[in-house]
């Protein structure tokens, strides 16, 4: 069992309660990560509804979470024949923290048309690409590799490129395998693309973040393509699309954050 497996580990303790904790493995600053917080919540729902993997999972962050446990509580809201839904609060210190809702089938089992207009980012090998530099505050790094195409690393020296936009590799550190639940978390661990517009400062905390998870992940690391198009009074959106090493689209995201500058 690889890290992130480890650390998100859920146990149940009464039909509608679940109970997990939070590592400081996957931390910025004292505060675990969005995606993380939403993989912990995203497993107690697996638990309580008769399909095994996300197909859309919406949060909204209401107060900062901490290292330490925390309790789910799940409502399953329907339990359908291809697609069952359900609602997960997360509480700390008897504080509603984060709020889950979520739709969740069988991936393998899905069938219908498939079009893709909008084409695989064209990325160089993963081995040209160039690591993200480490900040010793960004727990999350020591556990996830963050490659970016040549040239967007200027980013992190004094020279933003002001194109809003990410493009590179991700995967754990530790080779560990890559699933649905790991792709909610991937979906917000790469640095905010505004900081290619102000450079790598300031406070950018999510207030909602969405995941679509499209298929399984085949085993490699990953091809993540982030961008922010519009920054209005402090209020950003951001937008992801995520394949595996084959060019499968394994998931889709938004999300809605502030911008604090420092």
């Amino acid at each position: 069992m690889g890290q992130f497996q480890t650390d998100t580990q859920v146990e149940r303790i009464t039909d509608t309660r679940w109970r997990g904790e939070f590592s400081d493995n996957w931390c910025i600053g004292p505060v675990p990560n969005g995606g993380y917080v939403m993989a912990i919540a995203a497993k107690a729902m697996a638990q309580a509804v008769p399909h095994a993997e996300p197909l859309s999972i919406n949060a909204f962050y209401l107060a900062p979470t901490h290292v330490g446990v925390c309790e789910i509580e799940v409502e399953v809201l329907r339990k359908g024949k291809g697609t069952s839904y359900a609602v997960a609060k997360i509480f700390q210190d008897d504080e509603l923290k984060a709020q889950l809702t979520a739709a969740y089938t069988s991936l393998n089992q899905l069938k219908g048309e498939t079009l893709i207009t909008q084409p695989v980012a064209s990325l160089v090998p993963y081995t040209d690409c160039v690591d993200i530099p480490k900040v010793d505050f960004i727990k999350i790094q020591q556990h996830t590799i963050q490659r970016v195409v040549p040239g967007f690393d200027k980013n992190f020296m004094g020279e933003p490129l002001g194109n809003g936009e990410w493009l590179g590799y991700t995967e754990f550190t530790d080779k560990e395998t890559i699933d649905v639940f790991s792709l909610l978390y991937f979906a917000d661990s790469f640095p905010p693309p505004i900081f290619t517009h102000f450079g790598p400062s300031g406070w950018v905390p999510t207030v909602e973040l969405t995941v679509q998870v499209r298929a399984v992940p085949k085993s490699g690391p990953l091809k993540v393509q982030f961008n922010t198009k519009m920054l209005t009074q402090g209020i950003l959106e951001e937008d992801g699309l995520i394949w595996d090493c084959e060019d499968n689209l394994v998931a889709i995201s938004r999300q809605t954050a502030k911008f604090r500058k420092l």
